[in-house]
């Protein structure tokens, strides 16, 4: 079955930026885009884990006449085929309820939050509580777009970071582009990984996937992320405790944010995919 990406269009210079980062997106991967043209400031998405109630900021709903239309010029730039989602089933009056049956779904790093409230190593909580609870990846767009070459999977030897590198190498194999791991590795030496992914049935994978390992043993958290390349979307394995941490580097996700102005895809606990 053809993979689907689910596109939150915000009909805004910002907007344009995020809907061109998924067009990219979807043309690389050969992934059909499904645009969601809100009507209202809430919509519901039914997970099997929980239910999230997403509250866009008001520019969600700017010039609604004329967003179908932008987003059609924008998609036939890249000749990528747009279906735009009409929401058939409402929890009540203004409240429709968004399919969660996708593969991917894109969301900038705040969709409740206006863009002057968004600071370096911002995400929004509704962004992240979405990671945490879909069976999907978030891919998690910049501020500007801008096209990436390769694939860079953050790996820790988590649980999470290894279904962040089954997607990975999924989304290699799909686009062709090399894959990379980028690993900080702190308090453990190069054999504690090599064994994380053999208990994990990925050593096997690495030797024909994989183009380079970024080890990292020395220096700063946040000089170490000089080795990953501006031209690459990260991969990460994501959960959510509280309200922001990520399984990848725990308290350091807000660090992650700041010093990172790649798109990123984020790899929740309940998402699966087969390598």
């Amino acid at each position: 079955m053809t993979e689907r990406l689910l596109h939150v269009f915000q009909n805004t210079p910002l907007g344009r930026e995020s809907l061109l980062q998924s067009l990219h997106f979807c043309k690389t991967l050969g992934v059909d885009l499904h645009i969601y043209v809100p009507e209202s400031k809430q919509f519901l998405m039914y997970f099997d884990h929980d239910m999230v109630q997403v509250d866009l900021n008001r520019s969600y709903l700017l010039s609604p006449e004329s967003a179908v239309d932008h987003a059609r010029q924008l998609a036939d730039l890249f000749d990528v085929h747009v279906t735009f989602l009409v929401p058939k089933n409402y929890t009540a009056a203004q409240l429709p309820d968004i399919p969660t049956h996708y593969t991917y779904m894109c969301c900038p790093q705040s969709i409740s939050d206006l863009s002057a409230k968004i600071g370096l190593g911002y995400v929004g909580p509704k962004v992240w509580r979405i990671a945490k609870s879909s069976t999907f990846p978030v891919f998690m767009t910049g501020r500007v777009y801008k096209p990436w070459t390769s694939i860079t999977v953050c790996y820790t030897g988590s649980n999470n970071a290894n279904k962040a590198l089954r997607w990975g190498l999924h989304l290699g194999h799909n686009s062709g582009m090399p894959v990379e791991l980028f690993t900080f590795m702190e308090r453990h030496n190069a054999a504690y990984f090599d064994e994380q992914l053999r208990q994990a049935g990925l050593w096997d994978e690495l030797g024909d996937r994989v183009s380079a390992w970024h080890k990292i043993d020395r220096g700063s958290f946040e000089e170490a992320f000089y080795a990953v390349g501006h031209d690459t979307l990260l991969v990460l394995g994501a959960y959510s405790h509280g309200l922001i941490k990520v399984l990848l580097f725990g308290s350091k996700t807000e660090k992650i944010q700041a010093w990172m102005p790649n798109s990123m895809l984020l790899v929740g606990p309940h998402c699966a995919v087969e390598v």
